[in-house]
């Protein structure tokens, strides 16, 4: 186990004397009731040293008055130039107060970790914030892993930060309601695929390169093989999955649509060097996200097929508002099926027999 950072604080000589270690007890009790006469700054910087005092009493009442800091000193505290490891513990204590946490994501003294745990947090105000920030996402991406991982960030949340990342929605996609609507991206080369694959993993790619970005048979590729890129994928980062969903080929593809974070499930959907054929059968896949299915349904060019909109009407994993537009536009023998369907959701069969009904074709 790795020892504990040491922090360095500054205090002024009135806030020391508070918390060093050879003043006596009764003093440092007193001073972690929190009745101290500084700057609310000062003032959170002393009760945090406090709650890592060797005295059980001081500590517990430093935590006590730490957390229960009166709204317009806290304010101070969050907006201002504390120190970072105060911050941070107060975003620990504090996490579930939405406000407070969007005045520490507004904080440019709010460090880059601590604006990672705040990306995972469930307050769709400060994911708004965070995702906006594309300073610090460009300089610690690891707040991308944890803004999709959250189940509040939205698809036009996620729109922006593949745009930002150079995956934009196309043209033919209906855009989230909150989105203003981007440009479609263009196409990739295999040259400068490969280029920006060797960028983003060195010599790691040179044995797998061919395997993630020419376009290769299914069957040339061996179960080892395959067991290697999965195991290559799964090392990189959020930004690099992204990068490589916009560069790779079928096979890079299928690893990254499974992907749990569904900012890189929705890269891979959104690859321009997607067929029309990979569409159709991610429609039908029940190990695909809901995410993915919803950027389908809402493609315009994609749902002209027939076979997707038949694939998503039946998919369960498809979200059943998402599904049940599409029973509208299928052939009367398919309604037959779905009606009689045990794999479909009960609202599904149950619609399809209302059209069948409708028609007069039951």
């Amino acid at each position: 186990m790795s020892e504990p950072q040491k922090i360095q604080l500054t205090l002024s000589p009135q806030a020391e004397k508070y918390v060093r270690h050879d003043a006596p007890v009764e003093a440092r009790r007193m001073a972690a009731s929190g009745a101290l006469p500084l700057d609310p700054i000062e003032l959170a910087t002393v009760l945090f040293a406090l709650v890592h005092d060797v005295d059980h009493e001081v500590k517990t009442r430093a935590r006590e008055s730490l957390e229960g800091l009166p709204d317009h000193i806290a304010n101070t505290v969050l907006s201002g130039a504390t120190h970072p490891a105060v911050l941070s513990w107060l975003a620990q204590a504090w996490r579930n107060d939405g406000k407070k946490m969007e005045q520490l994501a507004l904080n440019s003294a709010t460090d880059d970790t601590t604006f990672q745990f705040l990306a995972g947090l469930p307050h769709k105000g400060v994911i708004d914030i965070v995702a906006g920030n594309q300073t610090r996402i460009l300089r610690h991406p690891d707040i991308v892993d944890a803004l999709g991982e959250n189940p509040l960030t939205g698809r036009a949340t996620i729109d922006r930060l593949l745009s930002f990342m150079g995956l934009e929605r196309p043209d033919s996609e209906t855009p989230a309601e909150d989105d203003d609507g981007t440009m479609a991206a263009g196409d990739v080369t295999d040259e400068a695929a490969l280029e920006t694959l060797n960028m983003l993993l060195g010599n790691d790619v040179d044995d797998f390169s061919s395997e993630l970005i020419e376009e290769i048979d299914d069957e040339d590729l061996d179960a080892e093989v395959q067991n290697n890129l999965f195991a290559l994928v799964q090392k990189m980062n959020v930004m690099q999955k992204v990068k490589l969903a916009r560069m790779g080929n079928k096979e890079a593809r299928g690893l990254l649509i499974r992907d749990r974070n569904k900012i890189v499930a929705s890269a891979a959907i959104r690859s321009p060097k997607i067929t029309e054929n990979e569409v159709e059968n991610y429609a039908k896949a029940r190990n695909v996200s809901d995410d993915v299915l919803r950027i389908i349904s809402s493609n315009r060019d994609w749902t002209k097929n027939y076979q997707v909109k038949m694939a998503l009407s039946t998919n369960p994993k498809c979200p059943v508002p998402t599904a049940m537009k599409f029973l509208n536009f299928l052939m009367e023998k398919d309604l037959r099926n779905i009606m009689k369907s045990k794999d479909v959701a009960s609202p599904i069969s149950t619609q399809a027999r209302r059209i069948l009904q409708k028609k007069g074709k039951i």
